[in-house]
């Protein structure tokens, strides 16, 4: 029987934000426009924050990392991207990629359209997708039934959440929604439990294209302990909450490091996936190679 291999498929589509998502689309770059990467929007902390509160635009960062983490031939171009301001004023701290895409937000239509000049410009492949391209924020509600606002502060939750939302309650982006529909693999994670991964899949429209997709849906297990209040219940605990908020069975399969492992009920796959050098993040080659075994397994027809 020949086995399914992620180079069969067309359409692989990662969820996520931060330096998790950049992760698995370098790792899997190797697919070009056949990759999808839908990007949280949602954070309010540093650069990107700052920038939201002045020119209320969506969150670029985790845009820009994902961006930074696809370019595999570095040159000027993509230096300018990733400096940071260091001295004191205005600008400090401020990264130019996040100026760049908030400038280019304002000439374009669209956001999307200033990801696509930014990705055609660093020669960047993998199609990348704001989760939307309307301003929102994370909510979340304590078990007392106090809303906490905004990314930073539910990092600092002692406890979890009992409900969490995205407010406004905006579009999801058309593009994500249609990529979601027509992926034959989805992959969530790894990062941040409600602050990465949770965001896009609280969006009405996302759910709707997840109820309606034929993907398998694969979970990245993280390698270090969660910080922050999904630290305080176990994965199986928080992959059944994500079901829950959902409404539906979403998962197919979990992907955990060796060192990492939690008792699920759902299929679970364990692999090393450290690096060698920095144990605190996932080898490329090792995450693709894990990825392309577990898709040998839920994806090859049974004859």
């Amino acid at each position: 029987m020949l086995q399914t291999s992620l180079s069969d498929l067309d359409k692989v589509v990662a969820i996520g934000g931060g330096h998790g998502l950049g992760r698995v689309l370098s790792s899997l770059s190797f697919l070009g426009p056949r990759l999808t990467g839908i990007v949280t929007t949602t954070d309010n902390g540093g650069s990107t924050g700052r920038l939201r509160h002045s020119e209320n635009c969506i969150a670029w960062g985790d845009l820009r990392n994902c961006i930074n983490q696809l370019v595999t031939q570095p040159d000027i171009g993509s230096l300018l991207f990733e400096y940071r301001f260091q001295n004191e004023g205005e600008l400090k701290n401020h990264n130019l990629g996040n100026l760049m895409l908030v400038a280019l937000d304002n000439l374009c239509v669209r956001p999307l359209d200033a990801v696509n000049l930014i990705r055609n410009m660093l020669h960047v492949e993998c199609q990348l997708i704001p989760m939307s391209e309307q301003p929102s924020d994370l909510i979340a509600v304590t078990p007392c039934g106090n809303n906490v606002h905004g990314e930073v502060s539910v990092d600092k939750m002692h406890e979890f959440p009992n409900h969490l939302t995205v407010q406004p309650n905006v579009a999801a982006t058309l593009e994500a929604v249609q990529a979601i529909e027509k992926a034959e693999l989805i992959l969530l994670g790894p990062g941040s439990f409600l602050t990465s991964i949770m965001p896009p899949l609280l969006l009405n429209d996302i759910q709707q294209a997840l109820r309606r997709t034929n993907a398998k849906v694969i979970f990245l297990g993280n390698l270090k302990h969660e910080i922050g209040p999904a630290s305080t219940i176990s994965l199986q605990e928080r992959l059944q909450w994500c079901e829950n908020t959902l409404g539906f069975p979403l998962i197919h399969a979990v992907i955990q490091d060796i060192d990492k492992q939690s008792a699920l009920t759902y299929p679970t796959y364990v692999h090393d996936l450290r690096e060698d050098v920095n144990k605190n993040y996932h080898d490329r080659v090792k995450l693709k190679e894990a990825i392309e075994s577990v898709v040998n397994h839920i994806l090859t027809p049974v004859r």
